[in-house]
């Protein structure tokens, strides 16, 4: 039985930057070469990041990435590498029209390609195009009809891209047709809870359906509101896990295979499963029987629930300032558990010392809150000054008659003002601190604690808020640190305080209350009549389901943030903002 030796490269693409991607590809293809491998695989479209939206409908920007793949294949080859098959994704162009989907040759195509001792040697579109949840692939690509196959030391390798094995059928079908000793797949899947499970569920069913051994290589980092989480996989054709990477860094996986030799005699154009036709690629290289050391890839331990979504917020923090251009952050702090997290998850992401807190406080700023704001700061290490407020608040209060909620608001808004001119004199990004319960129900004020570039905490429930809190101090302490976040912060009622003993309870359910209503709503899509039926109380019921449909001109406004459920606000849930059904 041949073996190969494989090797999955885990890295971070950025959305447009190609000669940054191409470099990347070079170095890690280096590494892999370094470690003995046969064949090396990157994620999905890693020439041009992913996903890349409406640039792919910019001719130029297709040119660029096609352009690069032949000088990369080129380059490849002038620095030794040449002999290393390299499974590169790319953004590519139709060579015909597709009449089904209404375009014309030329259109864009979510493409990948082999490169080979300085030439292109195949090149093939993703079949499966998702049109769900995040992705809107239909928008931009038209699907691609080939299954490619790599005849490469005696092993017979399918090729896939992504969507493909999350399809029944399709690719993973005709790779067991044309007889495959290994089916390879590149993605760019984003990040979710309990999303690993899932994938490592889907590439075993998928593997005994392709009757082969397959490997799953994904790529980390993150683009705007996506988190990449890696957990790069190579399972068996009976299920067996023979690798697997670490969740949310750059990684190389390496590993022999013992593999089927190829046997299949069919050839070009042979009519697959699904319309797919078989395209072979002869790349050569002698049978290699598996070594006396046969090397064996490490299988990433599996982390806690915490531990997996406090990487992604860190890992989508880190990503969207730096990508950015950013290298400090500015952040409000008002001594309460919300931005307490959103302080602990950048100095996590870039360090105390790009952190800048500002503690602002007014006449309703409890002194335990001030404190709490100065400990955060201390435990931390990050910057911290304090500009009050109430000069400027009396002087609005002066000129305008404002009472009731106008007046909470002023105070919000003049947070807001004073943190972008910081940000404007000074060069910060602002981190916008509201959560996911609060964005739900309009808690926010426009233009006051909604101001920001960046929204860390965006898809986590407030109930979620203080687990990861309790969690985080937890994980300083089995590290012997100083716990990040004040107890007095984690335990005091949350509040706004933007008028004398003031609690969020005031307004609005117990947060364990309103957070499984939620759920249930946003990221279920049950209706009102489903959600009482299920034994909630029909008012409570009736007010969520008002303040979250009357809120959607608020959340439109919000910044960004990491995407950590099924279901986040923003690309994931998409609703009129002008809207009269109040039935859900």
């Amino acid at each position: 039985m041949p073996n190969l030796r494989l090797a999955l490269s885990q890295i971070d693409p950025w959305v447009g930057d190609i000669a940054r991607n191409s470099d990347e590809v070079v170095q890690w293809t280096k590494r892999a070469a370094e470690a003995g491998a046969q064949l090396v695989a990157f994620p999905e479209m890693v020439l041009t990041g992913y996903p890349v939206e409406d640039l792919a409908l910019r001719g130029s920007f297709v040119e660029a990435s096609r352009s690069a793949l032949v000088e990369l294949a080129g380059r490849l080859a002038a620095e030794g590498l040449g002999g290393l098959p390299v499974v590169v994704g790319y953004l590519g162009r139709s060579e015909h029209a597709s009449p089904r989907f209404g375009r014309p040759a030329g259109s864009p195509q979510n493409c990948a390609a082999v490169l080979h001792r300085g030439e292109v040697v195949t090149r093939f579109a993703k079949h499966h195009l998702p049109n769900y949840g995040v992705f809107d692939e239909y928008r931009w690509f038209v699907p691609g009809d080939q299954l490619p196959v790599l005849r490469l030391h005696g092993v017979d390798v399918a090729l896939a891209i992504c969507e493909d094995i999350w399809q029944d059928g399709g690719r993973v079908t005709a790779a067991r047709e044309a007889g495959a000793g290994l089916l390879l797949v590149i993605n760019g899947s984003p990040y979710e809870r309990n999303k690993d499970d899932i994938r490592l569920e889907l590439v075993r069913r998928r593997a005994a359906e392709a009757g082969c051994p397959l490997a799953y290589v994904n790529m980390v980092g993150g683009q705007d509101e996506l988190v990449f989480d890696g957990d790069s996989i190579v399972v068996g054709a009976d299920g067996e896990v023979l690798g697997r990477s670490p969740q949310f860094e750059e990684h190389l996986l390496v590993l022999d295979l013992d593999l089927p030799a190829a046997s299949s005699d069919h050839t070009d154009g042979l009519l697959l499963s699904d319309g797919l036709h078989l395209v072979r690629a002869e790349l050569g290289g002698e049978e290699r029987e598996s070594p006396a050391e046969r090397l064996r890839a490490e299988v990433a331990p599996r982390v806690s629930d915490e531990a997996e979504i406090w990487a992604a917020l860190v890992s989508g923090t880190r990503a969207y300032v730096r990508k950015n251009g950013f290298r400090s952050v500015l952040i409000g702090l008002s001594g309460g558990i919300d931005s307490a997290l959103v302080a602990s998850i950048a100095v996590d992401a870039l360090g105390a010392g790009n952190v800048y807190g500002v503690s602002m406080p007014s006449r309703y700023s409890s002194q335990h809150s001030r404190d709490d704001a100065a400990e955060l700061a201390r435990r931390t290490g990050l910057h911290l000054r304090t500009v009050p407020i109430a000069p400027m608040f009396d002087a609005y209060l002066a000129a305008t008659e404002l009472t009731g909620l106008a007046e909470e608001n002023l105070q919000s808004r003049l947070r807001g003002t004073l943190l972008m001119a910081i940000s404007n004199q000074e060069g910060h990004i602002v981190l916008a601190p509201g959560n996911k319960s609060e964005l739900a129900v309009g808690y926010s004020t426009l233009y006051g604690d909604s101001v920001g570039a960046f929204g860390p905490i965006k898809d986590v429930y407030k109930s979620l808020v203080f687990r990861l809190a309790r969690w985080r101090n937890e994980e300083a302490e089995r590290r012997g640190e100083v716990p990040p976040i004040p107890e007095n912060t984690i335990s005091k009622p949350p509040s706004a305080e933007l008028r004398p003993d003031q609690v969020d309870t005031d307004s609005l359910p117990d947060y364990d209350l309103l957070d499984t209503v939620l759920d249930l709503y946003v990221e279920g899509d049950q209706g009102r009549d489903a959600i009482v039926a299920a034994g909630f109380d029909p008012a409570v019921v009736d007010r969520v389901v008002r303040l979250v449909d009357t809120a959607e001109y608020k959340r439109r406004q919000y910044p960004p943030g990491p995407k950590i459920s099924v279901k986040g606000f923003g690309r994931d849930r998409r609703l009129p903002i002008t809207n009269r059904w109040r039935r859900g």
